[in-house]
């Protein structure tokens, strides 16, 4: 058997997540091959609308999406509408487009926490300066702290906080590619840390605490990660994953100084190597085994 690994690093080998995967499926005796979805063609000149894939000459039963790459947004319509078609012919597609959808956009992850009543920061999503102008204004005439961050992004890249102190709180509508997303800061007090969660198929299986030197706790920002062994935040972790219904993500969450507990947000495609060095489970494996049994559940149930 052979299956895909959907990635934005076909070029570097599938990077050092896509080569865990590729380890691990083999250890099942699956042969992982990369692809990357602006390589992928929907053909709709014959009898059956099929889709081409590189190094495959008949549709898969699973595929591992590890990444995708940016572009315009024509080119990532297409490549999620390419997911769809996969799990509408029947593929197990692992995070399918809809999770993906429902996490990469932070406003509907957003949406989807407050809704199932989950503790989530305060925020605002809007297009206009002038209202999110207005909005920090507000905020910062009560003595609050705003984060804006990009509605699409990770890593903390592009993550600012709006004080008092800032001289400039509004970035200009190039930086933030015209969406305003702005949240409430959680104060977590002196000691500046947050909580990465790795769920899957509704199991918290490893947890880190990431400390950082300044406000920002993530591990591209140089944070230090420590494994962590809590069942609260665990438990709002697997809410958090079911209330986006995903089959695996990374819940970041964060305790603040009055011992409350928040979901920040909710990764369909998240990276585990720092998490991966303080934990003796091995997350490749499990992320792999549990697409293995839901590809088998899938074909049984036909």
């Amino acid at each position: 058997m052979k299956v895909p690994i959907i990635t934005d690093e076909a070029a570097q080998a599938g990077g050092w997540h896509g080569i865990a995967l590729q380890q691990a499926f083999a250890a099942r005796g699956i042969e992982a091959v990369f692809v990357e979805l602006q390589d992928c063609v929907i053909d709709l000149s014959g009898e059956q609308p099929i889709i081409n894939m590189p190094k495959f000459d008949a549709l898969p039963k699973m595929a591992f999406i590890r990444g995708i790459a940016a572009g315009t947004l024509q080119q990532v319509i297409t490549r999620l509408n390419i997911l769809h078609i996969f799990r509408i012919q029947g593929l197990k597609v692992y995070n399918d487009a809809k999770a993906i959808e429902r996490t990469v956009d932070k406003g509907m992850t957003s949406f989807l926490l407050k809704q199932h009543g989950l503790a989530t920061p305060a925020t605002w999503v809007c297009e206009s300066r002038h209202i999110a102008h207005q909005i920090i204004s507000d905020q910062l005439a009560q003595q609050s702290t705003l984060v804006i961050k990009p509605l699409f992004g990770s890593q903390g890249q592009g993550v600012r906080l709006v004080n008092q102190e800032s001289k400039s709180p509004l970035p200009k509508d190039s930086f933030v590619d015209g969406v305003y997303y702005l949240q409430s800061y959680i104060d977590s007090g002196d000691s500046h840390h947050d909580f990465r969660v790795f769920v899957v198929n509704n199991q918290a299986i490893a947890t880190m605490r990431r400390t950082g030197s300044g406000w920002l706790n993530n591990v591209a920002q140089g944070a230090q990660c420590h494994s962590e062994q809590d069942s609260a935040i665990e438990a709002l972790a697997i809410a958090a994953a079911k209330a986006v219904d995903i089959d695996y993500c990374g819940v970041d969450i964060m305790r603040d100084k009055d011992g409350q507990l928040w979901v920040l947000e909710v990764n369909s495609i998240p990276a585990w190597r720092g998490l991966q060095s303080v934990t003796q489970v091995n997350i490749a494996q499990t992320l792999v085994d549990d697409l293995i049994n839901k590809s088998i559940s899938k074909t049984h149930a036909k």
